[in-house]
């Protein structure tokens, strides 16, 4: 479990506000010894770069929303940071608020060379294969 940096709170009942959970990230170790890096929803953060030089995480799964959480700009910051091969966008195009779309974040990272983007619809799955191939 890793720190993410998110507000969040919910009106309760009475009229006040409440705080129903802490952000947090997680990374995942699979069997065939690939690592994720969930970032859940935040904002970039230097200890990314801690993620990116501990973990050594293959794949970053990160929000480009740029509403509530990252927008693309900062996602390029954070694939940066962490130094993936690969990405996954997610928390985007689900409401009008959520206007970050993959194609701005392809353009804040055409320059690295390294970096493979993967925009996945629902249901579909991203192949061992092709995060191994890299």
């Amino acid at each position: 479990m890793t720190n993410a940096f998110h507000f969040a709170h919910i009106n309760l009942p009475d009229g006040k506000i409440g705080y129903p959970h802490t952000s947090n990230g997680f990374i995942v170790r699979m069997s065939d010894d690939i690592s994720v890096y969930y970032s859940g929803d935040t904002s970039v953060f230097g200890d990314m770069e801690l993620i990116g030089d501990i973990y050594k995480p293959d794949i970053a799964i990160l929000p480009i929303g740029d509403r509530f959480t990252m927008g693309p700009l900062e996602a390029a910051f954070a694939a940066r940071l962490l130094k993936v091969k690969h990405l996954i966008p997610w928390h985007y195009g689900t409401m009008p608020a959520l206007s970050g779309t993959p194609a701005r974040l392809r353009e804040l990272t055409e320059d690295l060379d390294r970096l493979e983007i993967h925009v996945l619809q629902p249901g579909e799955v991203l192949g061992t294969a092709v995060v191994k191939a890299h």
